[in-house]
């Protein structure tokens, strides 16, 4: 008995934060997401569609079945991070994809992070109340 070779490409995506590592087998379109289902993981609609863009865009929307594992930051980085893991690996499926993705601008990380955030400094406030913090400590 022969074993049939199985075929699976991976992909990984970033956004902010997060990091979604993103397994596609050929199927029927089921979406498991850190084990639950898409719409259940994702409850905004907005945010799906964020995700399946990279599908809508090659036209293999229900091909794949989509597992993912995704971590770190809030919902909009995950589906971010998402949706650029699932254009990778669909590159990888068929390097015919990459010109309608690369059109769209799918498999471009988005380096945009957050600002850390800074303390602030007595030059920082306002001159009205620096001159009254002075004339407290001279007084």
């Amino acid at each position: 008995m022969t074993a049939t070779p199985e075929f699976r490409w991976h992909g990984v995506g970033r956004r902010k934060t997060s990091v979604a590592r993103v397994y596609l087998t050929p199927g029927t379109g089921k979406w498991e997401v850190n084990g639950r289902t898409l719409g259940d993981y994702f409850p905004r609609p907005s945010l799906v569609q964020h995700i399946q863009q990279p599908f809508a865009a090659t036209d293999t929307l229900g091909a794949f079945d989509v597992r993912a594992h995704v971590d770190g930051g809030g919902q909009t980085g995950q589906a971010g991070a998402m949706r650029l893991g699932i254009a990778r690996a669909l590159v990888q499926a068929d390097s015919m994809h990459r010109t309608k993705l690369r059109a769209s601008g799918m498999l471009t990380r988005d380096a945009r992070a957050g600002v850390r955030q800074r303390l602030a400094r007595s030059e920082d406030w306002p001159k009205a109340d620096r001159r009254g913090k002075m004339m407290a400590t001279a007084a």
